[in-house]
């Protein structure tokens, strides 16, 4: 109520209008095209195509294709792509409302459009309609529930007109890489294609010794009248090169010489980008550097038709050369196991490494001192000297070792892995250990001097080192051997063959299997010190046992070990939908038999069966497998579980 107490004051008379202002009149506006109006309120259908086919992408969401001549022939990949990329797709029922229907609708026609013009559609047209019934015949919609349906007109595909790669012409073998540029005149337009093809032209480039080419980003003009595109792509191969020498700028730690023996060209080789990728990566692999920079100089630049010289500037950053590292577990077979070791991987440069270890545990106990010269006379071979001192009591054996063992390696790592890797080496040691009981009486405690020679090799076709779904694996050791104990001399030769097999029959299950041979031949039983003999059951082995505790026994029932050895193993690797699917489920089933003769006589054959999970990291697969014995002695226990980085095999 207002206050009786206030003046009223009356409004001012308005203004006079002035006399010189005149309006004739208004003209009419007439909007140039017809406005098409969405009422999503009442969901009435707007255009509808009654005889386009269609296709229903969700609860509220509908595609239509009224246009048959030229054909869409591209309409199902193009369905896949807008399916993947809608927003009304992504809409939950949930949340489904006429608001949010309406923008995601106005952002879906874009999408649309956008897509068209991918594939070469440039003068498409989009018609959306909403209503509660947008695809006739289809049986009543759910009144409830909008639905945006989409009518589209591609009309015809644009093709491509005039090409044009700026310098290409001017290179030597411009040909051959015009060939790798697969867009002609008179080709369809789309933007992928025009993606990927430039790019397989700038690989061309980069392996054909084009060291400084380069691709500016195309130009497309569009030609409405023609129904065409018109193509320039400024093309500057710059020259052709050879690879020169490799530097480094840090040749006390890591010198030019050391990296162009792990380079995979030589001076000389025609330029190839790939290769100085690779080259990056071997140096990465060292574990030295914490950054690696190569850049490609101009030594000598091409003349008179022949190629320029380019060296590699390798600049490097170090990384922290030692490492101390620890650990602590339990296990059931081996009790408590304490883990040490130091090491500096660059004590000696280039990339000669010391390391320094130490095991302190219930079963097992190790002190011991390497030496590793990684990239030795090569790339990717190996040097190692290895001299240690270990005292282990399983149920197999309890041995007290002195040892010195040598090999150089050419291996499969984690970045590279080969087709074909080998080792040779050589050892001697010294070892004390417990012997069998014979008739009720305990030996006594044996000592043996073994020399040996050994070689392996291994041939790997499969996909993956850690984690492999296809290919298979053969490898083989030989290993003769010289050993010395209570006045006599044997001389044996130990083998083994190992192979496995893997095949993906589905997008989700991988059927792996393995088999194992082995045999030690030219001595007795009690020639050959109970360390070296041959043992089945583990985790690596027969799972659902004890570690080495398959075969022969004596009258303690401890195991004796044998002379011949058989496994076998399959499993199924099942992906499950678990955390993005990496989480697998790995049914398995094991065997194996190991025989005091020398060649299998399958007395003991143990069978262990169960089921493992496997977790799919960045860096491999973590196992976790729960065996248990299908026909165990009464030592053995009723289950064993094992958990470790990658595959069992």
């Amino acid at each position: 109520m207002p206050d009786l107490d206030t003046p009223i004051i009356d409004p001012p008379d308005p203004l006079p209008w002035p006399d010189d202002i005149a309006i004739e009149g208004f003209e009419t506006l007439v909007p140039e095209e017809p406005i098409e109006f969405v009422q999503l309120e009442d969901r009435s259908p707007d255009i509808v195509f009654a005889d386009a086919e269609t296709e229903r992408l969700g609860d509220n969401l509908v595609l239509g294709f009224p246009q048959r001549e030229p054909p869409f022939s591209e309409r199902r990949d193009f369905v896949d792509r807008f399916e993947a990329l809608s927003t009304i797709e992504e809409l939950d029922s949930d949340d489904e409302s006429v608001g949010q229907l309406g923008a995601r609708a106005r952002s879906d026609e874009r999408v649309l459009e956008n897509l068209l013009r991918v594939y070469g559609y440039y003068d498409g047209e989009i018609i959306r309609s909403v209503g509660a019934d947008a695809q006739p015949g289809q049986g009543e919609a759910d009144a409830d529930t909008p639905i945006v349906r989409f009518d589209i007109v591609p009309g015809p595909r644009y093709r491509y007109g005039s090409i044009d790669l700026g310098q290409l012409g001017q290179a030597p073998d411009s040909a051959a890489l015009r060939d790798t540029f697969a867009i002609a005149p008179g080709d369809y337009l789309q933007s992928d294609t025009l993606v990927e093809q430039q790019a397989r032209l700038d690989e061309a480039l980069g392996e054909s010794g084009y060291a400084f080419a380069e691709i500016a980003p195309p130009q497309l003009v569009i030609d409405h009248a023609r129904v065409e595109g018109d193509l320039t792509l400024v093309v500057d191969p710059n020259g052709k090169y050879v690879f020169g020498d490799v530097t480094s700028d840090d040749p006390e730690f890591l010198a030019g010489s050391h990296l162009q023996s792990i380079a995979r060209f030589r001076t000389g080789d025609t330029y190839q980008r790939s290769l100085v990728l690779d080259l990056r990566r071997a140096i990465s692999a060292t574990g030295l550097v914490s950054s690696i920079d190569i850049t490609p100089r101009e030594v000598a630049p091409p003349q008179a038709g022949e190629p320029g010289v380019v060296a590699m500037d390798v600049g490097i950053t170090r990384a922290r050369p030692r490492t101390i590292s620890g650990a602590i577990g339990y296990g059931s077979e081996e009790g408590v196991r304490l883990q040490a070791a130091w090491e500096h991987r660059n004590l000696f440069p280039p990339e000669g490494a010391l390391r320094v270890r130490a095991i302190v545990g219930t079963r097992e106990q190790l002190g011991g001192i390497t030496f590793r010269k990684n990239n030795f006379t090569g790339r990717d071979k190996v040097l190692t000297i290895d001299a240690y001192a270990r005292a282990v009591d399983t149920e197999a054996y309890d041995a007290n070792t002195v040892a010195v063992r040598g090999t150089i390696e050419k291996l499969s790592t984690l970045l590279f892995q080969k087709p074909f890797s080998w080792g040779l080496g050589a050892e001697i040691l010294a070892t004390d250990e417990r012997n069998r009981v014979f008739e009720g009486i305990p030996l006594p405690r044996q000592t043996y001097f073994i020399g040996s020679l050994f070689g392996r090799a291994t041939v790997d076709t499969t996909d993956s080192l850690l984690d492999p779904t296809q290919g298979y694996r053969l490898s083989g050791f030989l290993a003769p051997e010289l050993s010395q104990t209570e006045g006599q001399s044997f001389v044996y030769l130990r083998n083994q063959v190992d192979a496995s097999y893997y095949r993906r029959v589905s997008e989700r299950i991988v059927l792996a299997g393995r088999l194992r041979g082995a045999t030690i031949q030219g001595a007795p039983l009690f020639g050959i010190a109970p360390s070296r003999r041959l043992y089945a059951g583990g985790g690596a082995s027969v799972r659902g046992y004890g570690y080495e505790t398959i075969g022969p026994r004596d009258e303690l029932g401890r195991p004796l070990g044998g002379r011949s050895l058989v496994e076998a193993s399959i499993e199924a690797r099942i992906r499950t939908g678990l955390f993005d699917g990496a989480v697998s489920v790995v049914p398995f089933l094991d065997a194996g038999a190991v025989s005091v003769s020398q060649t299998p006589d399958f007395r003991f054959v143990k069978y262990g069966a169960g089921v493992g999970l496997r977790y799919l990291t960045s860096f491999g697969p973590i196992r976790v497998d729960v065996g248990v014995p299908l026909n165990p002695e009464p030592t053995d226990a009723p289950v064993a579980v094992y958990v470790s980085l990658g595959q069992a095999f």
